[in-house]
């Protein structure tokens, strides 16, 4: 058994939706979470700045001794992580829009993904689509303002349903009956989505892929924890209002959250 810390960093909250999504499969894991929020949005920096960033918090990650990090952001993925993996020696996950499976699930083999406008025009996106979706039409939709309305912690804002509609209007009519989040602050307003786009159309996430992965990788590196910790979350913005909004939007009650410079 191994019961150093799994390591999980985004811009801010929404990798929060993948650390759940960890912790249902691997109940028994210590996670340290670190909410670069000083620096969000991740959308607007360029692949330098976010190879710089997120090359700081990995070696933060590792100096607290953790035994895999996972990248919870789409963008920094897309962008930072082959320098990320080329510069350390730990294992290193990354999340993507799941192309392959809405792909093989599709009926009407018309499909989309509704992601931030950096990883929509992304070439990586393109690949991942020619790679994996043969015969089926992906429709690439950006959320656009989304993430940012999202950060603030008001999941009901009107603003982000009025976003929504009109981001969303795109596909009236594209005869989709499956859509991929390709960002991890969208599973916090799934429910709004699913409202707009109807109960015949399936939305799904990557935090479950990327729970699956991490787990086979600690099973093939005999990683496995065997004793509950209480997790830690670091921000590089401000801590007390990181805490409200964990024990507010999340329920999650902890006086482990702490302030971080990058």
């Amino acid at each position: 058994m191994n019961n150093q810390p799994i390591g999980i960093f985004d811009s801010g909250l929404g990798g929060l939706s993948v650390l759940k999504e960890i912790e249902k499969l691997l109940p028994k894991e210590n996670f340290i979470y670190v909410a670069d929020q000083a620096n969000f949005s991740y959308g607007l920096k360029s692949k330098k700045e976010l190879e710089a960033l997120t090359t700081k918090i990995v070696q933060f990650l590792i100096n607290k001794k953790v035994k895999l990090v996972v990248v919870a952001c789409n963008t920094a993925t897309i962008q930072a992580i082959e320098c990320l993996r080329k510069n350390f020696t730990i294992p290193i996950i990354g999340i993507v829009p799941v192309i392959k499976t809405i792909s093989s699930i599709s009926k009407t083999k018309n499909t989309a993904v509704f992601a931030t406008p950096s990883t929509t025009k992304s070439k990586y996106l393109s690949s991942l689509i020619k790679k994996y979706a043969h015969g089926v039409k992906v429709y690439k939709i950006s959320g656009i303002g989304l993430e940012q309305l999202i950060e603030q912690g008001e999941f009901n804002d009107g603003r982000i349903k009025n976003a929504l509609e009109k981001s969303l209007a795109k596909l009236k009519n594209k005869n989709i009956d499956v859509i991929a989040l390709g960002c991890t602050h969208y599973p916090f307003i799934k429910p709004q989505i699913q409202r707009i786009l109807g109960s015949k159309i399936t939305i799904i996430d990557s935090g479950g892929a990327v729970a699956r992965r991490v787990k086979s990788i600690l099973i093939q590196e005999n990683l496995l924890a065997g004793d509950k910790r209480e997790n830690s979350f670091y921000t590089s913005c401000d801590a007390k209002r990181f805490k409200r909004m964990l024990k507010s939007l999340l329920r999650i009650e902890t006086d482990n959250v702490f302030g971080l410079n990058i």
